[in-house]
């Protein structure tokens, strides 16, 4: 590790922090669902609402790890979030109650919120702006290299315990908040700057990206919680529901062009083909539990809208505010953060009475009715700009 460059020894790190909080800790929920059902005997509606707690956790280490990074420096709250997977992730291996799971999943859940934004400060103040792209590159396909991770872990687990899962998680937690000490140089808090950030100017510009965000994440987190669900629930091999996860995760490779794509044909248009993406993959989830091929398309599908349309975010919300595209990124993130809390207990609550398939091909409905008016807004918008030019 001593022979790595700068970009090197910080995306290597990034890409293990984010691939834990993203790819594992965030998404290991809907994974071990239905083990953990058998196991504690839990009510649908109590899971919808742990699930939910999950993404509460995430909101409050979106929202704190800004403060926590001007008072401490960047590489503070990307430590904080590799102990959060740990130590949430452990509580998780050890639960037996419906609340030390809940405790659990909040705590490993905030490991995403906490790591998030940080990087990318990390990276525009250590590196210069030729290296900048890579590195960033490199820390984003951590999240897919997180889920395939997770798929081995599954794999794994059926062997033993889903807590092998939760298990696996800490230990890769713990080690990537190690290796991040080591290789990220300590980052000292930015001056702060005496500035106007008008709220209301940045709400009207954000709205399109922002309303994006409020239904991407809420058909993702449909998904992710559920899945596992539906390939339990029927005839197919115990390696279905790993595979499925690793499918994602290698699919989900193809994010990395997104930067690239939205220069070609527009960042909105890519958001818009998104949701279509991740619409058909839910649609395809409902006969994924008797069908292996039903089940590989829709992991694929998934794979490329959902790491797509995450990295699509952050380059749109930069293109549109590009002096201070962190806040903006951040504020679509808590926007699709409230959405992820919400979608899972309403979930939960609805259920009982639809049934899951009904609820997934909803979701699915909602997706694609997304894609369709984000899709007609820009064609509105281009039309109205040519004839104004």
């Amino acid at each position: 590790m001593r022979n790595l460059t700068g970009t090197g020894r910080i995306g290597l790190a990034g890409a293990a922090v984010v691939g834990v909080a993203f790819g594992m800790a965030r998404y290991a929920y809907g994974l071990t669902l239905p083990d953990i059902r058998q196991d504690l005997g839990l009510s649908e509606l109590v899971l919808g609402l742990v699930a939910s707690a999950t993404f509460a956790g995430y909101l409050a280490g979106l929202l704190l790890a800004g403060p926590l990074a001007a008072r401490s420096g960047s590489r503070a709250p990307t430590t904080l979030g590799g102990v959060c997977g740990a130590l949430g992730a452990g509580l998780v291996t050890l639960a037996q109650t419906p609340a030390l799971l809940a405790v659990g999943v909040v705590l490993a859940g905030s490991a995403g919120g906490w790591v998030w934004a940080p990087y990318s400060e990390i990276v525009t103040r250590t590196l210069p702006p030729q290296r900048r792209a890579r590195a960033l590159a490199v820390i984003t396909t951590g999240t897919s290299g997180g889920l395939v991770l997770l798929g081995g872990l599954a794999v794994l687990a059926l062997f033993g315990s889903w807590r092998l899962v939760w298990a696996g998680i800490a230990l890769g937690a713990g080690t990537a908040a190690i290796v991040n000490l080591h290789l990220v140089p300590a980052v000292a808090p930015e001056p702060q700057k005496d500035r106007p950030h008008p709220a209301s100017s940045s709400a009207g510009v954000l709205r399109v990206p922002a309303a994006y965000s409020l239904v991407y994440f809420a058909v993702v987190i449909v998904y992710f919680t559920y899945a596992a669900d539906i390939l339990a629930s029927r005839a197919l091999p115990d390696a279905a529901t790993p595979a499925l996860y690793a499918t994602i995760g290698c699919t989900g490779l193809v994010g990395a062009s997104a930067g690239g794509l939205a220069r070609r044909i527009g960042a909105s248009r890519v958001a818009a083909l998104c949701l279509v993406s991740i619409g058909v993959a839910l649609a395809l989830l409902v006969p994924a539990g008797e069908s292996l091929l039903a089940a590989a398309a829709s992991a694929a599908i998934f794979g490329v809208g959902y790491m797509t349309g995450s990295a699509v975010l952050a380059v749109w919300t930069a293109e549109l505010m590009p002096e201070r595209a962190g806040a903006a990124f951040t504020g679509c993130l808590v926007v699709g953060a409230l959405s992820s809390v919400a979608a899972p207990a309403v979930a939960g609550a609805v259920i009982p009475g639809l049934g899951l398939g009904p609820l997934l091909l909803v979701t699915a409905a909602l997706a694609l009715l997304g894609g369709a008016v984000l899709m007609l807004q820009g064609l509105v918008r281009r039309t109205a700009d040519d004839i104004g030019g």
